[in-house]
């Protein structure tokens, strides 16, 4: 006769040991199903590729030694609004590290990205920070301030606001550098104006406006990122420039995992962890040898000497959101059109 409370424990101990076998085998076979190789695109604005060059190496190698997975990185740079658009077109971006976040959310509105991404990632998702810098031909180029910019004789190189960033970044520079000094709106209209009457070419993106500049040989003098001209020193192009310190812009560019293309492609996982990888400190020092102020208090201060403090620093916040930005300055037929408009008549 069987024991019944035997028989039911043998019982237990045979499903215990099948769960068992059952769990060994599903880690086996989710391990044999990971692949060996994963692949992600990035999408950025032009000057960053310098440093995302040396940047996306050092993750490359990390995530290998972590997972055994090799990750290869597709790379695209141009100008931040030519590459937003070229991502809402169907560009599949995984990770978009662009100029300016009015950018990113334009992919958010498209339904790319998901609601709130600026608080997935530390500092608000912002992963670099910059300002803006005048460079001159040489130094009898009688510039010093803002303001000369508007004098008679100034040929002014900037990019294209309607297509770069960094060329918004320049004109809010610009409107600011009156307005938050105490001038109002008008002034500041009138001061722009004739600054881009001076303008005689609209590079599309501030790489192209940098060649035109240093390789074409236009212009007296070049707004653009400080990082940028740092860039060019490094390459030798080692023209007179400075840094307006009286008034600046905090040029504040994100980073963001685009969601709808990270679950497509299955590379959540590895894009969430390159985009994090971003804000450590080894990957904040490569940003600051290629001229990006850092957003790491410790690289800030190791590089300090790099980086002339300003005395009026505002943001975005101080001239509005970036909605209200857009709608006053850079929609078609808003504030910038009008301008061109009346410069071209």
């Amino acid at each position: 006769m069987i024991d019944s409370k035997k028989f039911i424990g043998w019982m237990l101990i045979g499903a215990i040991a099948s769960a068992v076998i059952v769990s060994f085998s599903a880690n086996n076979q989710a391990k044999a199903q990971e692949p060996e190789q994963v692949e992600l695109t990035l999408v950025s604005y032009a000057v960053t590729q310098s440093a995302y060059e040396k940047i996306i190496p050092k993750f490359v190698e990390q995530w290998k030694a972590k997972t055994g997975q090799d990750v290869i990185i597709e790379q695209s740079y141009g100008g931040s609004g030519s590459q937003t658009r070229a991502v809402i077109d169907g560009l599949e971006a995984d990770v978009v590290a662009l100029a300016l976040a009015l950018d990113t959310k334009k992919i958010e509105e498209a339904g790319l990205i998901q609601p709130n991404w600026e608080q997935e990632l530390p500092n608000k998702s912002i992963v670099t920070k910059s300002v803006a810098a005048i460079v001159k031909r040489d130094d009898t180029v009688n510039v010093s301030k803002w303001s000369d910019l508007a004098n008679e004789g100034v040929e002014v190189i900037t990019a294209n606001p309607k297509t770069s960033g960094g060329a918004r970044w320049n004109y809010l520079a610009l409107w600011g550098s009156v307005t938050q000094a105490g001038g109002n709106e008008q002034a500041a209209a009138d001061f722009t104006g004739k600054v881009y009457a001076n303008v005689p070419v609209l590079p599309k993106d501030a790489r192209e406006a940098s060649d035109v500049f240093y390789q074409q040989q236009q212009g007296d003098v070049l707004i653009n990122y400080e990082n940028e001209v740092l860039l060019a020193n490094r390459n030798g192009e080692k023209l007179p420039y400075f840094i307006p310190t009286d008034y600046n812009i905090s040029i504040d560019s994100p980073v963001a995992v685009v969601d709808a293309n990270v679950d497509k492609h299955g590379t959540r996982e590895v894009a969430q962890a390159f985009s994090e990888f971003l804000f450590t400190p080894e990957a904040q020092k490569e940003f600051a040898i290629f001229g990006f102020r850092s957003i790491d208090p410790q690289v800030t201060q190791q590089f300090a000497q790099q980086y002339p403090p300003i005395k009026k620093l505002f943001t975005i916040e101080d001239l509005g959101s970036w909605d209200k930005i857009q709608k006053q300055f850079f929609d078609d037929g808003a504030t910038f059109d009008q301008m061109i408009s009346r410069i071209s008549q």
